[in-house]
């Protein structure tokens, strides 16, 4: 008798866990962010705010900074689950070089409104990209996608459904369902989770040149992530492994913006 009580005791915590982990894994995935601080552009570039209307009419802002100079090519960098893109305008724009970039926060970051989810994440960045390459001002044949972690399965959606020159993706992962079983081995995540982000599935569509950088010490997204999603691409590749470098701070490297602006000097 004691021990059918123990079994349904752990039964049924193991089925709370799980029915937990169904209610709360937007709280696990996503990390809304508000926006800390006005954003910043280099010296002699122009920022404008930026603020769209989705299908639905929840509002997304964000910053579209411009060299100085004509008919720029384009970057749209999609950020990590905890990330506020529009605070470390001024430094991206750095790192990619002389070209327009594009920080729009995702819904309930910074001061975009809504709730984040894949559907709505993926499709708001499909509506983001056609409005950014009509701007004047940006050459809209030459746009290349930067996503980071949690970015890089949006960006990797939009480079299936759009024509772009490039796309950089940082501590990317070829499917959010076989990270999360990392972390829960425990947990029947293939039944519970609600936004898988399967860029491996749309991977091989893909025809624009690829650029991964990943380092040797995430524990988050661990390296062979990165490679299983790059061995799935369906254009050229270019690796770029950091050694000693983790999750958050992979863009610390020294080479990690040169070879960010290198691969767009190529390709775009």
């Amino acid at each position: 008798m004691e021990v059918k009580l123990l079994l349904l005791v752990a039964v049924a915590g193991y089925l709370g866990v799980a029915g937990l982990a169904w209610f709360a894994q937007e709280r696990l995935m996503f990390y809304p962010r508000p926006a800390s601080m006005a954003a910043r552009a280099p010296a002699g570039w122009q920022l404008d705010a930026v603020e769209l209307a989705m299908r639905d009419r929840t509002r997304v802002r964000g910053v579209l900074l411009r060299p100085p100079i004509e008919r720029a090519p384009l970057v749209i960098y999609y950020g990590g689950n905890a990330e506020e893109v529009t605070e470390g305008a001024e430094a991206l724009a750095r790192e990619h070089g002389n070209r327009a970039l594009l920080l729009v926060n995702y819904r309930g970051y910074g001061r975009s409104e809504g709730a984040p989810s894949e559907k709505a994440l993926v499709e708001d960045a499909l509506e983001i990209f056609d409005w950014a390459a009509r701007q004047p001002g940006i050459d809209g044949s030459r746009v290349a996608l930067h996503g980071r972690s949690l970015g890089s399965g949006i960006a990797v959606q939009v480079a299936a459904a759009r024509s772009v020159r490039g796309v950089v993706l940082t501590s990317p992962f070829a499917s959010a369902l076989e990270v999360a079983r990392e972390f829960y081995p425990w947990l029947p995540v293939s039944l519970l989770l609600r936004h898988p982000f399967d860029s491996g599935a749309v991977a091989p569509k893909i025809a624009a040149p690829l650029l991964v950088l990943s380092g040797d010490a995430d524990r988050i997204v661990r390296q062979h992530h990165s490679e299983r999603l790059a061995s799935l691409w369906g254009g050229p590749v270019e690796h770029a492994r950091l050694a000693g470098l983790g999750h958050d701070d992979i863009h610390l490297a020294p080479d990690y913006g040169r070879t960010v602006r290198a691969f767009l000097d190529r390709h775009q």
